[in-house]
């Protein structure tokens, strides 16, 4: 989830101090763009035998212009040119586990005399702790048990090899790490995802990073004329490692593949029913853990949730299609003499148009030879991009990246769940990661705006920022030469009311549900503009962003893009099987559904369609499904009751990381007028 990268240079090596300086300054301002939560850099001395590391909650290239930077810098280099080795390595973080508040939480992480940078995320840790009771926790983020599993394995023999692959085989999720060690004169690198690159000129220096795009950047530039035209990128394949001696570099391979399945956590859909249980029943004053990162009171717990309004027998008395669910209040509806709906009577079948023979032929025309990278994968974390990558990888035997864009809003959950597959898989995860803190704030300027003048219409501009996955897309397309690229985007996701409040009429012959006609678009347009013309706050720092977002989602090409659900029936029993038997996929704490729970917008705009309009995208779901003939109405009416239910948590957590007062954008949404009778 995070960047790394490391320069290692052997003793009497004449690069000179300038070129050495520029690199690591190069390397780590590209490496950036997986992660600008935090970062931290570790220099060995040589002469003190010494490891000094500095780091802190700022984007890396904060980082290289501090004075601490300078100044470690400045006696590593002062040491290199007298004739000694040099060995530097960081880390660009997107935070996960542990608050980047927390120093102790930012890499390198120190432990047992190990300094180590850790890109992915371990998602047994808190069972691998429990085993291992021995061991002293002193940290939240994850990377922390792998150094203190290699240090116990190091008091028990001293091979380093063994030690790293009995550590490495009790980890579950993805790891591409650095490391070096107090008292060894050896590095290792190592991954259980290809997501580790190097350059060498065999024996004088060694260069790495988590993309391979990043190296080629380095060889492409001229003024690096240290970098001769036959070095090549290299890739630490999957399941593997470097163990490199720091005086000679010479380098020795390992194999780190796991013997045997470690057995996995408990889901925290369990821990939630458990503690939920706690909450209602007992009258204890206690702090009670709904979440391993995040204690609660219960007398807060309970007022703050009983705030969330469900209106369901109010709702339940509007008129809904005789085929589908689709109420009254749904944008641009009317019934026939026998109450079936207008969508219900225009609607084309969109499961399994085309056949899975097809798309075999299809891939085959931009299949690698020798197990070549041959694929792209957007992976948002969610259920369908899991099950797309599944396939992929296991059916069309692809060899697939995957791609994420991280705005924001892309929860602790989903990174697990991209982390776990990944890992299961050894598929290699690019993260693009946006400036985290100013998309929060462009989101939290633009809901302050709308409830001042809340207009269902506006509501999908909470959620432009993540348009930009189509643009990064196109770029790492180019970054790695891979032209195919296969998404997991479900047909049955069309909902038409999100544009239908902003007046656009639905168009029931588009191809994608993601299309929009010019003149639709230039309407889409008029309407934006005339809600800002009402609400003068939503012309604030997100505006370019948010134009942005609509250029790249309607107006980028599109090339060498497929749809997986296109040529491959989807089914939902099928799907939560396969992710949760197949990678101990996790389920969300405050929903029974697998859909929509890595996204953190998704339970605020649904909470609002529902309690204003009676519906919400959980309702076009269901109706899909019923029109695809996979449920019955009857079905269908049960789930969404149970589908529409609040998500307090995630409610919660959404609002507290965009700096909103929950109680106060609750009772706001609330008292919009509603579009159904009380």
């Amino acid at each position: 989830m995070c960047g790394i990268f490391g320069l290692l240079i052997k003793p009497q090596t004449q690069l000179s101090r300038k070129s050495v300086k520029d690199i690591i300054q190069f390397i780590a301002i590209l490496s950036e763009s997986r992660g600008k939560d935090s970062s931290g850099i570790a220099f060995r001395n040589e002469v003190e035998k010494t490891i000094n590391v500095i780091k802190g909650d700022i984007p890396i290239r904060r980082l290289l212009k501090s004075k601490e930077y300078s100044l470690q810098l400045g006696n590593l280099l002062g040491s290199y040119i007298k004739g000694n080795g040099f060995a530097a390595f960081g880390h660009a973080r997107l935070v996960t586990n542990g608050s980047q508040l927390h120093e102790e939480n930012n890499q390198p992480v120190l432990k047992e005399g190990i300094v180590l940078i850790h890109n992915g995320i371990i998602v047994n840790i808190d069972k691998l702790w429990e085993q291992h009771s021995n061991l002293k926790r002193e940290y939240l983020i994850d990377t922390e048990i792998i150094p203190a599993l290699i240090r116990e394995n190091l008091h028990q023999q001293n091979d380093l090899r063994k030690a790293c692959n009995e550590a490495f085989n009790q980890l579950e999720g993805t790891y591409s790490v650095a490391m070096m060690f107090q008292e060894l004169e050896q590095f290792v690198l190592a991954t259980n995802n290809g997501s580790l690159y190097y350059i060498t000129d065999n024996g004088n220096f060694i260069l790495f990073a988590s993309e391979r795009h990043y190296l080629k950047e380095i060889l492409r530039k001229s003024s690096f004329s240290v970098f001769n035209n036959n070095l090549k990128v290299e890739q630490i394949q999957a399941n593997s490692g470097l163990i490199v001696d720091l005086r000679t570099l010479m380098i020795s391979h390992f194999d780190t593949k796991k013997t045997e399945q470690v057995s996995t956590d408990r889901c925290f859909s369990d821990t939630y029913q458990i503690n939920k249980q706690i909450l209602e029943n007992s009258d204890s004053k206690n702090e009670i853990l709904i979440d391993p990162s995040i204690y609660i009171k219960r007398s807060e717990e309970m007022h703050l949730y009983d705030l969330l309004e469900y209106n369901i027998e109010s709702i339940k008395r509007l008129k809904r299609c005789s085929k589908c669910l689709l109420p009254e209040t749904f944008p641009f509806i009317n019934y026939d003499n026998e109450g079936v709906c207008n969508y219900c009577n225009n609607y084309q079948p969109k499961i399994h148009t085309k056949g899975f023979d097809e798309l075999k032929s299809i891939v085959e025309l931009y299949r690698k030879a020798n197990g070549a990278p041959d694929c792209i994968v957007p992976f948002s974390g969610g259920r369908d991009s899991t099950y797309s990558l599944h396939v992929i990888k296991k059916e069309l035997s692809l060899h697939p990246i995957t791609f994420t864009y991280d705005w924001g809003m892309v929860t602790d959950l989903a990174r697990r769940n991209i982390s776990r597959v990944c890992g299961k898989l050894g598929v290699e995860n690019i993260i693009v990661s946006a400036d985290i803190r100013w998309k929060r704030e462009n989101i939290r300027k633009n809901i302050i705006s709308w409830l001042k003048n809340p207009d269902l219409g506006m509501v999908p501009l909470f959620m432009a920022g993540d348009k930009y996955f189509f643009h990064y897309c196109n770029k790492v397309k180019k970054q790695t030469g891979i032209d195919l690229n296969i998404w997991g985007i479900n047909p049955l996701e069309n909902t038409e009311f999100k544009t239908g409040f902003a007046g656009l009429a639905p168009k029931f012959e588009k191809e994608r549900i993601y299309s929009l006609s010019i003149r639709n678009q230039l309407k889409l347009f008029g309407f934006v503009a005339g809600n800002i013309l009402k609400s003068p706050g939503y012309i604030n720092q997100s505006v370019i962003d948010s134009l942005g977002s609509f250029a790249v989602r309607y107006i980028s090409p599109k090339r060498d893009y497929f749809h997986l659900f296109d040529y491959y029936r989807w089914d939902e029993n099928e799907i939560n099987g396969v992710i949760r038997n197949e990678y101990n996929w996790e389920s969300a704490i405050d929903t029974k559904s697998t859909w929509r729970i890595g996204d953190g917008t998704a339970s605020f705009y649904n909470y609002i369609y529902f309690t204003v309009a009676g519906f919400s995208e959980n309702d076009t779901f269901r109706s899909n499904q019923i029109r695809e003939g996979m449920l019955s109405r009857d079905e269908a009416m049960n789930l969404i009751e149970e589908d529409n239910l609040p998500r307090y948590e995630t409610l919660r957590w959404y609002l507290e990381i965009i700096g909103l007062d929950y109680t106060e954008v609750i009772k706001t949404v609330n008292r919009i007028p509603k579009l159904y009778p009380l």
